[in-house]
């Protein structure tokens, strides 16, 4: 953004009063930000500030979560669709500049995720892991869904042997009461006698058949730069990742790595994962993301059609649509 602040997105004039009084509320419950803070990022006096989150509070707006769609947010949903050919978008209030984008766009997806489980009708869900998954889990309230299965769609062992700490199907089952099944098996193999003796196992062979056939994936993504989390949670090697890097590995789902154009690598680190690559047949993929850090592997997955829906933030929504 120009300016540094959200103020500089939009023009206050064109703002209904509910929504600035929701997006203030947002960035003080959840932004964390003091009244002088909000007058700042949206451009307005500290009174006024003061006024619209006692008018979100007032009005019922706050419930932790802010129970009020805005309107800038909503044509970015659309927008996003339009562009991408998403059969779903979300996308949450920016919390203001320097902050981790995790801390709005958490707090926004699970409560959706929540009437996912809500549902009546059993389906299967299938699980990515990773930080932004686990935030969002952890920011989910209790919810009936024993009729729902969960599986994983990645193996939950390092290569030292030690469990994912992002590991994810544990704590949603936990919130939900669904039947899980884990993939109880390493993130990669070392070689491709390795691959095919993990994947004869029974319990790896009924978590992979069960995955392929889930009514909908859900899963973070993953950069490919220094920071890839692949790299930093020790399942890649200084080497390895240089070297996906100069074969144009961009971005990963699930710990699939895929180019600028949304296609999968043909590359040994592929071909040694023990977990299923999404999309599989015709299973919506709903990803959650939201950074500068995620921007190029979240253009790639959209350009490429690797995903259906789509949770992000304003700023990150805005950048996709832009570029």
């Amino acid at each position: 953004m120009a300016k540094g602040n959200l103020h500089a997105a939009f023009d206050d004039s064109e703002v209904s009063p509910r929504d600035l009084a929701a997006r203030a509320a947002w960035l003080s419950f959840v932004g964390g930000m003091t009244q002088d803070q909000i007058a700042q990022e949206l451009g307005i006096s500290r009174q006024r500030a003061q006024r619209l989150v006692a008018r979100a509070s007032s009005e019922g707006l706050i419930r932790v979560r802010i129970d009020h769609p805005i309107a800038r947010c909503l044509e970015l949903e659309r927008d996003l669709k339009r562009r991408f050919g998403l059969e779903a978008a979300w996308v949450s209030p920016g919390i203001g500049a320097g902050a981790d984008p995790l801390n709005g766009l958490a707090p926004f997806v699970a409560p959706v995720l929540e009437r996912l489980f809500e549902d009546e009708t059993p389906k299967v869900f299938a699980l990515g892991t990773g930080r932004t998954l686990k935030t969002v889990v952890d920011h989910m309230r209790t919810t009936e869904g024993a009729h729902h299965k969960l599986v994983s769609l990645i193996g939950n062992v390092a290569p030292d042997g030690s469990a994912s700490f992002y590991e994810v199907i544990m704590r949603l089952a936990e919130k939900t009461r669904a039947r899980h099944y884990p993939m109880s098996a390493p993130v990669a193999v070392r070689d491709a006698e390795e691959l095919a003796l993990y994947r004869s196992l029974p319990h790896i062979k009924a978590a992979r058949k069960l995955a392929q056939s889930a009514d909908l994936a859900i899963a973070g993504i993953g950069q490919m730069g220094n920071d890839a989390p692949l790299y930093i949670d020790g399942f890649l090697t200084a080497e390895e990742l240089a070297d996906l890097q100069a074969a144009g590995g961009v971005g990963e789902l699930c710990g699939h790595i895929f180019d600028r154009e949304g296609r999968y690598l043909d590359h040994p680190v592929n071909h040694r994962m023990v977990g299923v690559r999404v999309p599989e047949a015709e299973m919506p993929v709903y990803c959650i993301g939201a950074g500068k850090s995620k921007v190029t592997a979240m253009r790639a997955a959209l350009g490429g059609g690797l995903i259906t829906g789509l949770f992000t933030d304003e700023w990150t929504a805005n950048t996709l649509i832009s570029e």
